[in-house]
């Protein structure tokens, strides 16, 4: 995925009402600002004009060639004078890509002595914008509304975060996860409606047997080996036992044939996500637990257990986060540490971790995975460093899908020396009773897709693309008051289906 690749598009409204001179102003002003929107260099995808709509027909055409361009990934839409809102009903009722409404103006402040009706006439974005947000309103429309002067660095950078989210939701758009095994252990929260996942969200789950890859690790030559080997020395720490020529670097060179198999077969497959299952590894040495570290780190989405899921937000918040510091990935809650206001949950899985979310040099280990089949399997051994992040999972609700975001502050942990595998551990915003609490009464999962660099903002307005639910838990957030809204939530959706 590159940003440079894709385009949002700015479309003006307006009306012949004011004469041609009046459209060729608003014309100019629309190019200046665009100009000056891509020139301030804050904003990951470029912006492409595509001109003022006086009527209808032209709200149509454009609303319609931004359905079927592929670099198009979302609209920005702004009312320069008085746009009636009728001549946007044709186009906006099919459009189907993220909409954003921009309520600035040309001009950041009124021009007190010079000021006359001319003036008023033509600058009527705080009259025009509104006939627009009655129009979207009246057809449901989910959409970005933004009030901010476009010159600002804060409007600038939410342009910017927006821009992030739409890349996140045209990438998941025909999303294609393979899913190694079926789901483990009549585990609920992991699975859910693939069809409805289909319609609603963009992923195609796809069953392939571990049996159709292990063909391609097997394929996999030691010079290959050897030579992904050496990548590995100049970038992680290696135990003593798994260096070249010690009794586990064998273990080493497996994981390193594993990687290289598992990215031919998705690459192959087309596939942006992936699940695994330590139920199932015939003719596997061990689970591909390294592999899965490596290529999380490249942005293939991942996912424990089958769950597809938690692969495909993985994916999409890696999407939305490149470029930005801090990393994301795969955890799971796994053990708590309860001392009053500073209680914590410990975050880890058996290997499974991204090591971007680290701010030290990885250590590769091989240890003896004492569940499934997993048996002696190399990791990447290393602790998430601090900072504020967000943890978020997508749940199946039976009539709709629940995006669960949870703020949370990763804090340094005391040594784990016995614990071999990574971890991060972390507060729940607000407490752990509440953000832990909430998280439960909200039918979370013990899996997540966890980032520093994507906010809450961002995902909110994902969940506003898809059409999706979205609860929050956050330093403000209290259990009566969440109890209350997940009431509301039902009584919605309830009465939504009733209606449909």
């Amino acid at each position: 995925m590159q940003f440079k690749d894709q385009e949002v598009w700015f479309v003006t409204g307006a009306q012949l009402l004011y004469g041609g001179d009046a459209v060729v102003t608003v014309n100019a002003h629309s190019e200046e600002m665009v100009k000056g929107l891509n020139d301030a260099g804050l904003l990951p995808v470029k912006v492409v004009y595509k001109g003022t709509a006086n009527s209808s027909p032209e709200v149509e055409k454009i609303f319609k060639e931004a359905n079927t361009d592929e670099k198009c990934i979302g609209v920005i839409t702004w009312m320069h004078t008085f746009s009636p809102a009728k001549m946007w009903i044709r186009g906006l009722q099919n459009f189907r890509k993220p909409l954003m409404h921009l309520h600035t103006q040309f001009n950041k402040e009124i021009p007190w002595n010079e000021i006359d009706m001319d003036f008023m006439n033509l600058n009527q974005s705080a009259h025009g914008d509104r006939e627009f947000g009655h129009i979207t309103s009246r057809l449901r429309m989910p959409r970005k509304v933004l009030v901010g002067y476009w010159k600002d660095e804060e409007t600038l950078r939410k342009i910017a975060s927006w821009m992030r989210v739409c890349a996140g939701w045209a990438d998941a758009q025909g999303m294609l996860i393979i899913r190694f095994g079926d789901n483990m252990n009549n585990v609920a929260v992991t699975d859910g409606d693939k069809v409805e996942a289909e319609i609603r969200l963009g992923y195609h789950v796809d069953n392939a047997p571990i049996a159709t890859l292990v063909p391609y690790v097997e394929a996999v030559t030691d010079d290959e080996i050897d030579a992904l080997v050496s990548e590995y020395a100049q970038i992680y720490d290696f135990a003593d036992d798994c260096r070249k020529g010690a009794e586990k670097h064998q273990f080493v060179r497996d994981a390193a044939a594993q990687e290289i198999g598992l990215r031919r077969f998705l690459q192959d497959k087309g596939a942006k996500a992936f699940t695994t299952s330590f139920n199932e590894l015939e003719g596997m040495k061990q689970l591909m637990g390294f592999a899965s570290q490596r290529l999380m780190a490249e942005g293939y989405g991942f996912g424990a257990e089958g769950d597809w899921k938690t692969a495909a937000l993985v994916r999409t918040m890696w999407v939305m986060g490149q470029g930005l510091p801090g990393g994301q990935s795969f955890l799971e809650d796994y053990t708590l540490n309860f001392d009053g206001e500073n209680s914590t949950i410990l975050q880890s899985h058996m290997l499974e971790i991204n090591p971007d979310i680290t701010g030290t040099k990885p250590r590769i280990e091989v240890h003896f995975l004492g569940i499934g089949d997993a048996r002696t399997c190399a990791r990447l051994v290393f602790q998430a460093h601090e900072g504020k992040g967000v943890a978020a999972t997508i749940v199946d609700m039976g009539n709709r899908f629940r995006m669960i975001v949870n703020e949370v502050e990763v804090v340094k942990p005391q040594a784990l020396p016995k614990l071999p595998v990574a971890c991060a551990l972390w507060k729940p915003m607000p407490n752990l009773e509440v953000g832990a609490g909430a998280w439960i009464l909200a039918g979370g999962t013990h899996h997540t897709s966890f980032s520093f660099s994507v906010t809450t903002e961002m995902l909110e307005d994902y969940a506003e693309i898809a059409g999706i639910e979205l609860v929050t838990i956050d330093k403000d957030t209290t259990i009566n008051n969440f109890k209350f809204e997940l009431k509301v939530n039902e009584v919605y959706y309830l009465l939504n289906k009733a209606l449909q």
